[in-house]
């Protein structure tokens, strides 16, 4: 399908010293294999395009709908998203105003719908009254500032935060999910046990800092994820990444 030559299969190469979030020696992705498997997803998938512009109401909208996607669909989001503004609970003092079992109850196709509208007004009270209602003043700053200020806010976690920061600041960062975790130990290039911060880490470094490249790499393993390398029943026979994958291989009967 390819005429691309693979990379020879050298395992994870760079390693990242100790440092400000990273307590330990990690040793990061082969740059040379990252880079094969992007360009092979993005052949395969196309470009996914994910929020590539936005202005202040697309990040505050962004921020919204990474909040209210946690353990669920983005198509569960979207239709949050909608209601809100349908019933005119937009922008953040209008969310604010509202009482949390009416905003619950428009993010009700969500899940934990109580849980995530006390996220989101938490959210948009930090929006409010430290940041005058201004999404670019929440998202001022480099990378590591934005995503620990958004890192301080209750119910933003890291993958919510990197989220945050990658497609509403446009900030380089590496967002970290289920399915990154499965497509990386799967194609051996996981940088040791599941933790976030190593895997954030380590593969920010072999990708680097490129938001446009960023944006499109968690866009992709997450199609990639939900289609092809899925949990259980992986259709890794229709999978683009099958000559250098591992475990395809050996599920397939394919590995020496």
């Amino acid at each position: 399908m390819r005429n691309r030559k693979l990379p020879s299969r050298s395992g994870l190469v760079a390693e990242l010293p100790p440092g400000p979030g990273r307590p330990e020696l990690v040793r990061s992705p082969d740059p040379a294999r990252l880079a094969w498997t992007y360009d092979a997803l993005l052949e395969a998938l196309g470009p996914q395009q994910w929020w590539p512009h936005a202005d202040e109401d697309g990040r505050f909208e962004i921020c919204l709908g990474a909040i209210l996607t946690q353990n669920t669909a983005w198509t569960a989001a979207a239709r949050a998203l909608s209601q809100l503004r349908a019933a005119g609970a937009w922008p953040a003092e209008a969310i604010l105003a509202l009482p949390q079992d009416v905003v619950a109850d428009l993010v009700r196709p969500t899940g934990h719908f109580n849980v995530k509208a006390r996220k989101i007004q938490e959210f948009c009270r930090v929006l409010v009254e430290e940041h005058g209602g201004s999404i670019d003043q929440l998202l001022s700053g480099d990378a590591e500032a934005v995503r620990t200020r958004l890192l301080g806010i209750w119910g933003v976690g890291p993958e919510t935060a990197d989220a945050m920061t990658l497609y509403a600041a446009r900030l380089p960062t590496f967002v970290v999910d289920a399915y990154a975790y499965r497509l990386a130990e799967r194609m051996e290039l996981a940088p040791g046990a599941r933790q976030y911060e190593r895997y954030r880490q380590a593969f920010l470094a072999a990708i680097g800092p490129d938001v446009a490249r960023l944006n499109e790499w968690h866009a992709l393993i997450v199609r990639h994820g939900q289609q092809i390398c899925r949990r259980t029943n992986p259709l890794c026979d229709a999978c683009p990444l099958l000559e250098d994958c591992p475990f395809g291989q050996r599920t397939l009967g394919l590995a020496g």
